[in-house]
């Protein structure tokens, strides 16, 4: 099986996706913006031909930038333009597990992230609202029901955090990360990262 890698340029965003055989291959690999993948096999226990590992990296840029991205900063303060996002996926019927590292981005800081449902666009509200397992017509936010990835960014802006579920994405229902403000079930959107999350799902 052939495994493509790709740098990321300032302002673009390069996509991999990997059948599980492949997934030595893609773990410990530059990500091309000096970060590494060190998340090992562990994950839900997805055997061969099982699920899929799904990796995605790119940089921040403001919408409307000259070279598109992916990627997109809405609070240049928070995220600034250049900033790094690597995010990792294994699904498997064992559930989901959703790794996120982040760089150049504000240090110290508490941001909220949770995955929605549709892809990232110009307007921050564009992405749709937190992917849920189970409907709710309430819209209460429930890390439970969701993925969330809050995370506290060190001295140098970076950070790496994980996810796990017992369950996995509707297909074609998980589109983008967004990062949030602040921490738990809401807050001002700052950046987003548009990323086709697959996997088992419950119709």
């Amino acid at each position: 099986m052939a495994v493509t890698s790709a740098g990321v340029l300032a302002g673009a965003a390069a996509l991999g996706l990997l059948a599980v055989g492949a997934v030595g291959a893609a773990h410990g690999t530059s990500d091309g913006s000096g970060a590494r993948s060190g998340s090992g096999s562990a994950g839900v226990g997805v055997g061969a031909g099982e699920g899929l590992v799904l990796r995605v990296h790119g940089r921040f840029a403001p919408p409307g930038s000259f070279v598109p991205s992916t990627a997109l900063t809405y609070d240049r303060t928070l995220v600034p333009a250049g900033a790094w996002i690597v995010v990792e996926q294994e699904a498997g019927r064992a559930g989901t597990v959703v790794r996120a590292r982040v760089g150049g981005v504000k240090a110290g800081h508490a941001f909220g992230a949770h995955v929605h449902t549709e892809p990232c666009d110009a307007a921050p509200d564009q992405a749709g609202p937190h992917y849920r397992h189970h409907a709710d017509p309430a819209g209460v936010a429930e890390a439970a029901n969701e993925v969330w990835l809050d995370f506290t960014t060190d001295a140098t802006g970076q950070a790496t955090v994980e996810a796990r579920q017992d369950w996995g994405f509707r297909r074609g229902s998980a589109n983008s990360l967004v990062l949030h403000r602040e921490q738990g079930g809401a807050g001002a959107r700052v950046a987003c990262f548009t990323i086709p999350f697959g996997g088992y799902g419950t119709p």
